[in-house]
């Protein structure tokens, strides 16, 4: 069940990157910080930090391009704990 999740959590994260920016280039409503750091933590920090990178959203934004890393570190770890 953990693959799974983390391969749904990823691709979520991924597209919730995607429609932010977006609507922030339509200037429509958007996705919150809060949301989008919220899909990283509880698993799809892999597919935010795709996504950061694919589309350049929220790049500079320092709050963004400290703790997602730290995010992947630690689902990583997570992974690795818990298949291992």
């Amino acid at each position: 069940m953990v693959i799974p999740y983390y391969i749904v959590v990823n691709i979520v994260a991924f597209a919730m990157y995607g429609a932010d920016k977006y609507f922030a280039k339509n200037d429509m409503w958007r996705i919150s910080e809060k949301a989008l750091l919220g899909i990283a933590a509880i698993g799809g920090a892999f597919g935010a930090f795709l996504g950061m990178e694919t589309f350049r959203h929220k790049t500079n934004h320092k709050k963004f391009t400290l703790l997602v890393p730290v995010l992947m570190a630690v689902h990583l770890g997570l992974l690795v704990y818990l298949l291992g």
